[in-house]
């Protein structure tokens, strides 16, 4: 079974992509991350090793498995495959986040870690269409 959460923003494909696969812009949509080191710049690069700061001070170590330029990445974290990518629609962008791990850790996953993806998606979606309808910004 994959977890798969997706949430749809009336943004162009490349600024939910900026959002997605930039580190130094994931607090932009996900306040709970305080930072990222080795992962890449400005963007997300396969066969990177690194970690994700999460508040307050939690590291958690992640490595780099998968890119696709501006379509997807992936990146795996103790025994948690997670893919991330973008879909091109007309006129918007679907986000999409799936998450693959043992039967029971997904479960887990699904009542603890799922429902926060769900609102973070949301986030970006609203974030990447206010940069959208403010280019100045």
């Amino acid at each position: 079974m994959t977890l798969t959460y997706a949430s749809e923003a009336a943004a162009p494909p490349a600024e939910a992509w900026a959002l997605l696969a930039r580190p130094a812009r994931w607090r932009e949509w996900a306040p709970h991350v305080r930072g990222a080191w080795g992962l890449g710049a400005p963007e997300i690069e396969a066969g990177r090793t690194g970690v994700v700061r999460v508040a307050p001070a939690l590291l958690v170590p992640v490595r780099v498995i998968a890119k696709r330029p501006r379509r997807s990445w992936a990146w795996k974290t103790g025994m948690v495959t997670i893919r991330h990518r973008v879909e091109p629609r007309r006129g918007s962008v679907l986000v999409v986040v799936e998450m693959d791990a043992h039967p029971a850790v997904e479960r887990l996953l699904a009542v603890t870690y799922g429902p926060l993806v769900d609102v973070l998606l949301r986030r970006l979606a609203r974030v990447a269409a206010t940069h959208h309808d403010c280019p100045g910004r």
